[in-house]
């Protein structure tokens, strides 16, 4: 139950209806929430809070977190980031209040986690089945493929496509069952810097993105001096060494901060990723040795959203994906 959900809690006289949010195996409501599920104030809510972190009762990093919410206000729909706060805080205000309703609200969140947490299990399960099915399949396709070339059914072009198609397969297996089981790493570096990227020139390069595609207003415009301290953080160094010493990391790092950062009035997304192809090609490390992109163009779309709505949390996972897809590598036993 990673994934954030949401859930109507009703209490049982029928006078309190919530929109539950549900994510990380907990149930989180905002102040307004438990002022209404309470029958209380916000400010009395907001009381208690302070106090439960003020006397050490419970963390305030690890009990509240911020979710974005549309709300009305006026005749205007806002998207706002508003703090929640999850089921053991619930339960330390509504024993301070002494609110029945606490004990209710407590009773339901710990059975609807429970089949939440069984629900789980089961597609856990089936994802597992599946995989087993799929690495079933790929040993018998390889068998197959064994079995034509040895009885020299196809041209030894043929073979060499045959087998490829097939290590492209089993890397991306492997890929994706190293990201679910979070053991993916970074592969070793396998690209020597040849060009650094320079601010002025970034900057150039942004503006003529900007002619060429006919980008109006404030495209490209810089809000603060954070774009060029996204530039200077992929070249940052310890200890006289490169934090980021592959060409591959240092790409990585710039999509990320590029994305992240919101250095711009407007576009990005599109500069990050316009910028990180830019800085492959700088590199010549843009297409690999057949030809094609290491990243495909709807690939890259893919990952710069992803990065834009990532929590920061995730940055590492993220940077170790974008390497190991940028990094030319084989799986055992193909040659």
């Amino acid at each position: 139950m990673n994934e954030k959900q949401s859930i109507i809690f009703q209490t049982e006289d029928g006078e309190t209806k919530l929109d539950v949010q549900l994510q990380d195996e907990t149930v989180w409501l905002t102040q307004n929430q438990m002022a209404d599920l309470f029958e209380s104030s916000r400010v009395n809510i907001t009381e208690h809070i302070s106090n439960i972190f003020t006397e050490g009762e419970l963390s305030r990093e690890t009990t509240s977190r911020k979710f974005r919410l549309v709300r009305k206000e006026g005749d205007r729909e806002v998207n706002r980031s508003i703090d929640h706060y999850n089921l053991d805080i619930i339960i330390s205000v509504g024993y301070r209040i002494k609110s029945k309703r606490g004990t209710e609200f407590r009773i339901w969140a710990n059975k609807i986690l429970k089949e939440y947490l069984v629900r789980g299990y089961v597609l856990n399960e089936k994802r597992l089945q599946e995989k087993v099915q799929q690495l079933e399949e790929l040993k018998h396709v390889i068998l197959l493929q064994e079995k034509v070339i040895s009885n020299g059914q196809v041209a030894s072009n043929e073979a060499e496509g045959l087998i490829k198609v097939i290590a492209e397969y089993a890397l991306a297996l492997d890929l994706l069952d190293d990201y679910d089981h979070q053991r993916l790493k970074l592969p070793k570096a396998s690209s020597k810097e040849v060009y650094r990227i320079r601010y002025n020139e970034a900057k150039n390069a942004i503006e003529v993105l900007g002619q060429q595609t006919n980008f109006q207003g404030l495209f490209g415009m810089e809000k603060d001096d954070s774009f060029k301290g996204s530039l200077e953080n992929i070249y940052q160094t310890f200890d006289g060494q490169d934090l980021y010493p592959s060409i591959e990391e240092k790409a990585a790092h710039l999509l990320y901060f590029v994305t992240k950062n919101h250095s711009f009035t407007d576009g990005n997304k599109r500069i990050a990723a316009f910028l990180f192809v830019w800085f492959l090609e700088r590199n010549n490390i843009l297409f690999r040795n057949d030809g094609r992109k290491r990243i495909p163009d709807n690939a890259l779309v893919a990952l710069t959203l992803l990065i834009a709505e990532s929590n920061p949390s995730d940055k590492e996972m993220m940077i170790k994906v974008i390497v190991n897809l940028l990094t030319e590598r084989k799986p055992e036993g193909i040659p």
